[in-house]
């Protein structure tokens, strides 16, 4: 591992953003050496994908690392993540509410989430539909039904297009979302704040639309060997 090459990528990325953007250094796959060193360089946010890796981790490296999970998780995986997650992004269904919920309470702890919306033009992408959330939102305050959670935003992932026109607009959308919802009383507006959006990929896209969280991997890390 090349200490002064990630120093320098890492610088790079980090003057790409204005402040109070969260970068979330993606970090599945990477060996423990490389988050600690980023760790030594400043870096507190990382983002796993993977939850056995995620949990494997987390007992290795620095305790005031703040973990985010922003892989598809799986209901029966949520045991893994829930015990020290700093924020579980791509909350899809109520499904995964419930077992999230369920397993903060078991840890004693107050566990943050974002809802992901599904705004691609793609099948594989995951998330609520934004009418379901609305539809969720119209019923009760969240907060009643799942008391282990704190909401803290929404996360979407756009179109992986050359259209820089279409990725604008999806997380636009996005973005007017968060508001709507915000202003809605089913959630705590102070709390609500986060858009997670953008990847190495659409960096530019997502800040211009209001992005409060990015999610970058190898433009820190540098390809895998």
């Amino acid at each position: 591992m090349d200490k002064a090459a990630l120093a320098e990528r890492y610088a790079r990325v980090k003057a790409m953003l204005p402040g109070g953007v969260v970068l979330v250094a993606v970090s599945k796959t990477r060996t423990v050496e490389e988050v600690q060193a980023l760790y030594d360089l400043g870096q507190r946010d990382f983002g796993e994908n993977y939850p056995q890796e995620l949990r494997d981790k987390q007992p290795l490296l620095p305790p005031d690392i703040r973990w985010h999970f922003i892989g598809h998780l799986q209901g029966n995986k949520v045991k893994y993540v829930a015990p020290f997650a700093f924020l579980v992004h791509g909350v899809d269904s109520e499904k995964l509410l419930d077992e999230l919920d369920k397993r903060a309470a078991s840890a004693g702890r107050i566990l943050g989430v974002l809802l992901q919306v599904h705004i691609a033009q793609e099948e594989t992408k995951h998330g609520f539909l934004p009418d379901e959330l609305r539809a969720l939102c119209a019923t009760a305050p969240l907060q009643h039904r799942w008391p282990n959670l704190q909401f803290r935003g929404l996360m979407g992932m756009a179109t992986n297009t050359e259209d820089q026109a279409r990725v604008r607009h999806e997380f636009h959308a996005l973005a007017l979302l968060r508001q709507e919802l915000a202003a809605s009383g089913a959630v705590d507006p102070r709390a609500f704040t986060e858009l997670s959006m953008g990847m190495t990929g659409d960096l530019r896209e997502a800040l211009a639309e209001g992005s409060t969280m990015v999610r970058i991997g190898t433009a820190i890390f540098g390809q895998r060997g």
